[in-house]
């Protein structure tokens, strides 16, 4: 598009992803002058690897007690201006097909380009001027009022601005700490972040004692404190990962060991008990590899003194084996970090924000959107519905 020097804009969103292209095209609506600007070549890098190439768009079951905050009734505002229900209805207006994968996880049936589509023609029909290749150098206050953004050589003025540039996840698409800088700078306060939905990785003790299960993933329940996912393990090279070490991660803090049961439905100790009387000659690793993968049962049991025929084990040895299926416990040295989170936990505080306009309570015409802000989904769609969300009601206020 042409050169913009000079220009002046009700708004200027700064970032094309999920939250921004939504603020933009519910400004434009709102007949708002609207400017914007993504640092990358295309808009919506994040969206398009998603899910697989699918995009998981939302979730049904999207609600508050499905996001991490210092203030975890920050987004109820938010979530109920703009639902999960709302941004299906869009999705069905254009005609794409999708699908319930499971846990309410809803995806594109062909790719997350359909998704980046309908963001985009929805832009071009409520008159967004979206410029890709400028990245944001600078936001000012203006002398007389608003900002001046500055995009390389280029400068324009706008009464708003809405950072919607996300957190520190997936550096190679091009994240960066453009939102948390620029909300210091008008001395707005930031909460520590982390890398959230992300594996885990070991120390050397705990990748030996699970060496050679590399590709191998059960059904567990994966469980910090008091907070628990049922979800997929996955063994990996490095440490493990699989939704529910994803989940469980964005709760996970230095220091904190995991706790997993393997087998979550099933009482291992009765099971044996009742296999010693049916089937004193019966093995114990032969019952446990009809639920789980042969070499994942040896590891867990191979601490334990050799196993007898059933006949032969005691209720204490049984106990021994139970616990060394259901109550596994590891200490993980830390995360793949934010080259492989999903997501960033933390950003910039809710306090400062206001959760019905989304915009910063000490400085006029500033807003935070999307994952610069301290809301944190689960994995599922969740963050995607936050930006739908968030995105929503700032371009209602701008």
């Amino acid at each position: 598009m042409s050169d913009f020097t000079d220009a002046e804009y009700d708004v200027v969103v700064i970032g094309a992803g999920a939250a921004g292209l939504m603020c933009a095209i519910e400004a434009a609506k709102r007949k708002r002058s609207v400017l914007l600007l993504e640092q990358a070549d295309k808009v919506g890098k994040k969206i398009l690897i998603s899910g697989g190439g699918r995009c998981n768009f939302t979730n049904l079951f999207a609600a508050p007690d499905r996001y991490l905050s210092d203030n975890r009734h920050f987004c109820k505002s938010a979530l109920r201006a703009y639902t999960q229900s709302d941004f299906i209805e869009l999705v069905r207006r254009y005609g794409i097909a999708y699908h319930e994968k499971k846990l309410g996880q809803l995806f594109c049936d062909e790719s997350s380009q359909n998704i980046i589509d309908l963001l985009l023609s929805e832009a071009e029909k409520a008159g967004v001027r979206l410029h890709c290749d400028r990245a944001v150098k600078s936001v000012k206050a203006s002398e007389k009022s608003g900002f001046v953004v500055n995009a390389g050589p280029e400068a324009v003025t706008s009464n708003a601005v809405v950072v919607a540039t996300g957190g520190l996840s997936i550096p190679k698409l091009g994240a960066n700490d453009f939102a948390y800088r620029l909300a210091r700078q008008f001395d707005l306060k930031v909460t520590q972040t982390r890398p959230g939905l992300v594996p885990f990785t070991f120390d050397a003790p705990d990748l030996e004692r699970f060496a050679g299960l590399t590709g191998i993933s059960a059904d567990v329940v994966a469980k910090i404190g008091k907070t628990s996912f049922r979800e997929n393990v996955l063994f990996t090279h490095r440490g493990v990962s699989g939704p529910a070490i994803l989940q469980i991660s964005s709760f996970w803090k230095e220091g904190d060991v995991v706790h997993l049961d393997f087998l979550p439905d099933e009482d291992v100790l009765g099971l044996l008990q009742a296999a010693r009387k049916e089937n004193p000659k019966g093995r114990v690793r032969k019952i446990l590899s009809q639920y789980l993968a042969n070499r994942l049962v040896e590891k867990l049991l191979e601490k334990i003194e050799p196993i007898p025929e059933l006949g032969n084990c005691s209720d204490k040895l049984l106990r021994k084996v139970d616990s060394a299926i259901k109550q596994v416990i590891i200490k993980p040295n830390g995360t793949e970090g934010y080259r492989k989170a999903e997501v960033t936990v933390g950003g910039v505080c809710t306090s400062e924000i206001s959760s019905k306009t989304m915009e910063a309570k000490k400085v006029s015409g500033l807003y935070f959107i999307g994952e610069a802000v301290d809301v944190t989904g689960f994995l599922g769609g969740y963050n995607f519905q936050w930006a739908w969300s968030s995105g929503f009601v700032a371009g209602q206020n701008v």
